[in-house]
């Protein structure tokens, strides 16, 4: 019998040879074929899945933002708002060698994306959609009342956007001056600074 082929499954499989190509040589050094060696595919099969480099790059791209919104959506929901942000944020930030791989991926294609309409125009989609997923976590916090009083949900919203994206960049950047166990730290201290003290009655 043919062996069945999973599309998806082999297409992911290139997008992470993408990947690694990027964390040895950069952007700069991704090609058609630069991936189908690293992926261990001929050209002609690499190109029935992606016609275009800018088709390749593209799904390579979103896959990150896909990986990352599939393990949120298998956290478990333990119903307390703080728990669940902070398991959440984590799954974000570069904790582990697979989160750090991705982080590194895709801070290249934000660069490319400054010089890049297409790259650009996804980068912009996905931080859309990142916002909405940090507003998400901070409007139960003002609806609950647990964030202190007067507090600004569409600012507090950019503030933590803002603070994780500086974490994942310092970390991936620099990542002699912040250890990884400081990362989550961090994070709880900026939530100590948005929410009420727990009543202790």
């Amino acid at each position: 019998m043919p062996k069945i082929v999973n599309h998806e499954e082999r297409k992911e499989h290139i997008a992470e040879a993408v990947w690694r190509v990027i964390r040895k040589d950069g952007l700069d050094g991704v090609s058609v074929r630069r991936v189908a060696d690293e992926a261990g595919l001929s050209l002609g099969a690499l190109r029935y899945y992606f016609d275009a480099q800018d088709e390749l790059l593209a799904y390579s791209m979103r896959l990150i933002s896909h990986r990352a919104n599939e393990r949120i959506r298998n956290l478990p929901d333990t119903g307390e708002p703080r728990e669940r942000i902070e398991r959440i944020i984590a799954e974000l930030l570069p904790l582990d060698g697979v989160r750090t791989a991705e982080a590194e991926v895709w801070f290249a294609f934000v660069g490319k994306a400054l010089s890049d309409p297409a790259i650009g125009a996804l980068s912009r989609e996905v931080h859309d959609e990142l916002y909405e997923g940090f507003r998400s976590m901070v409007d139960p916090l003002v609806s609950l009342k647990l964030a202190k009083d007067g507090i600004d949900a569409d600012r507090e919203t950019k503030r933590l956007h803002a603070l994780v994206d500086g974490l994942v960049l310092h970390r991936i950047a620099f990542p002699e001056r912040i250890r990884s166990e400081e990362l989550m730290s961090i994070v709880s201290l900026h939530l100590d600074s948005l929410l009420k003290e727990p009543d202790r009655r």
